[in-house]
């Protein structure tokens, strides 16, 4: 491997670009305490990837957004917080072979907490994202969507 390669290496594993990551899991709404099934595949672009496993991320956000002159506000009100950052591993250390694709299966448990919702002011959303933990920027599947209804 020649100068360049190892550049390129590296700058994969600081990028995230080590390796291609998607995941698979219900489109439909689940519920609070339901345990779901994911896939998760991870392809590496080239070189070889160690990893300490692959994990399942969660969260939950809510945002509040008043716009002035709404609800006899004088200024612009906008705020946001994480209520949950969870991660979940589904399968543990391995090495990914420069060019292969690997595919892990898991469950994941959904928490209790707030559905989500879209109000007149304030939104809840939860996302789920399937990640490689490795050397340097971690490759991942970006935030997804998930729809968590409500059981009443």
């Amino acid at each position: 491997m020649g100068f360049f390669d190892k550049l390129k290496g590296a700058v994969k594993a600081v990028t995230g670009g080590a390796a291609n990551v998607t995941i698979e899991y219900p489109q439909h709404a689940v519920f609070p305490g339901d345990t779901i099934s994911v896939k998760i595949t991870a392809a590496s672009t080239g070189g070889e990837v160690k990893s300490k496993g692959i994990f399942v991320d969660l969260r939950s956000h809510e945002e509040v957004r008043i716009r002035r002159g709404d609800s006899n506000v004088d200024e612009d009100v906008n705020a946001s917080k994480t209520l949950l950052n969870q991660e979940i591993q589904i399968a543990p250390a391995f090495v990914l072979p420069p060019n292969e694709t690997k595919l892990f299966e898991g469950h994941v448990q959904i928490p209790t907490g707030q559905p989500s919702y879209n109000g007149a002011f304030t939104t809840h959303e939860w996302s789920i994202r399937g990640r490689v933990e490795a050397f340097g920027n971690d490759p991942d599947t970006g935030w997804l969507q998930l729809r968590v209804g409500s059981k009443q």
